[in-house]
């Protein structure tokens, strides 16, 4: 009856530590790690039983224990363990006993029970209870000479501990070890007939625990309280709501949120898709909604063929004058320099051509710059970019007596915050006589 008594609790502890986990799982918890690996040594003293004038005392008796923890929430765990225990006389009786001990055990974690977390992130306290099996190995001085004397056991226990780091805390155990069927008495001179526990220790050892695993902090350790959790839900929710509210911001004010808008630049005023790309239906790069507009201010490639065809006899050069006082042959400049782009060198070479091919004509320069920078400073960069432009025509053949050259200052008439109509008007223009 005692050995069921004593299994029932055993059991139904290991109970209460799965339901308490069934409980906890209903709530988003913290990542933390389960296995320790528990060691200690220290002193044990045999309470009872005892031969009479037999003695064994504290500090003579050194004990050795293993452990191999896991939580199974932060409240509850399981140990298997073993030990060591060393029995010895403290007086003229000489006796020598070695009893080793396996035991499986319920681990409660009283520091997260209680609220330690609330006052103290260094200082813990574990409970421990079980049952296990221990076998007394007596020394030949014994009756039960050479003799090995086997028993059932309880544990139960306190463990302190104090954090050293996230990996290690150091464990201050003590621990009562009540034998069931412990035929002989600790010394092995007498035959045990009393009630109760047959054999008793109290054993007391200074340890350590090792944490494994990936996590930042083991179960021991980690603050899983429901105040705790709902601050951290709080705090993920807010995090969440700035999210939000970033992704619902519209930083091109197209009307298409950030988090949906895959070209979050669009030109400002122009029509976009549920994307937010701008439309452009005939896949040509330029928003159909300012197409037109750019249509009667600058030239397509369609239109400069199609006049240079008009223009006859002479390579076309009868149409260069048409095409560059409509705006449509121009020079174009990188920001901030008047250094005439490589690609630009045609529309020099066709003003060229032009002039020599009617001898009579004259040119007006005139240069331009975008919005960017001081007002003075972009008026004497536009002069500057006429007169390098005129520079290179003269040194084409074409006299300085039929040119002249002025700045225009900034040209105004783009969308100042787009980079690519900035280009097209940083550019010299030219007007034929």
């Amino acid at each position: 009856m005692k050995k069921f008594t004593l299994f029932t609790l055993f059991f139904a502890f290991t109970a209460m530590a799965v339901h308490a986990q069934e409980q906890e799982d209903t709530f988003d918890n913290l990542e933390y790690n389960n296995w320790s690996i528990d060691f200690g040594f220290g002193v044990n003293k045999p309470s009872r039983n005892l031969s009479p004038g037999v003695q064994s005392e504290w500090f003579e008796n050194f004990s050795l224990n293993l452990g191999a923890r896991y939580m199974i929430n932060d409240k509850f765990g399981l140990r298997a363990s073993a030990g060591y225990y060393e029995v010895l006389s403290s007086n003229e009786v000489e006796f020598e006993n070695n009893f080793f001990s396996v035991s499986g055990e319920g681990v409660a974690n009283l520091g997260t029970i209680l609220g330690f977390k609330q006052w103290t992130n260094r200082i813990n306290l574990l409970a421990h209870a079980g049952l296990g099996y221990g076998q007394n190995n007596f020394d030949t001085n014994s009756p039960k000479d050479g003799g090995k004397d086997g028993s059932l056991h309880v544990i139960a226990g306190l463990t302190p501990q104090v954090k050293l780091s996230d990996r290690f805390a150091l464990n201050l155990d003590v621990s009562y070890f009540g034998n069931i069927r412990q035929d002989w008495t600790w010394d092995g001179y007498s035959r045990n007939y009393g009630s109760g526990f047959d054999g008793s220790m109290v054993n007391l050892s200074v340890g350590l625990s090792i944490y494994l695993g990936d996590a930042e902090k083991h179960a021991d350790w980690v603050d899983n309280s429901p105040e705790k959790r709902f601050a951290s839900k709080v705090g993920e929710l807010e995090n969440k709501l700035d999210q939000l509210e970033r992704d619902m911001q519209d930083d091109d004010k197209d009307g298409v949120p950030n988090y949906l808008d895959t070209e979050p630049n669009t030109t400002s005023g122009v029509a976009v898709n549920s994307k937010g790309e701008a439309v452009d239906k005939n896949d040509n790069g330029v928003p159909d909604e300012i197409e037109a507009s750019l249509d009667k201010k600058y030239a397509t490639k369609e239109r400069v063929e199609q006049q240079m065809r008009e223009g006859g006899a002479g390579g076309g050069l009868s149409g260069v004058k048409s095409l560059a006082n409509n705006g449509l042959i121009n020079v174009y400049f990188q920001f901030n320099s008047s250094q005439p782009e490589y690609y630009s060198l045609d529309a020099i070479n066709s003003i060229v051509k032009y002039m020599k091919a009617n001898p009579d004509a004259q040119a007006t320069l005139t240069g331009y710059a975008d919005e960017i920078g001081n007002t003075a400073y972009n008026k004497t960069l536009s002069e500057n970019r006429a007169k390098r432009v005129y520079d290179i025509v003269i040194a084409a053949g074409i006299d300085e007596s039929r040119l002249d050259y002025t700045g225009g200052g900034v040209d105004s008439s783009v969308d100042k915050s787009s980079s690519a109509a900035r280009q097209i008007v940083r550019r010299v223009t030219f007007e034929l006589k």
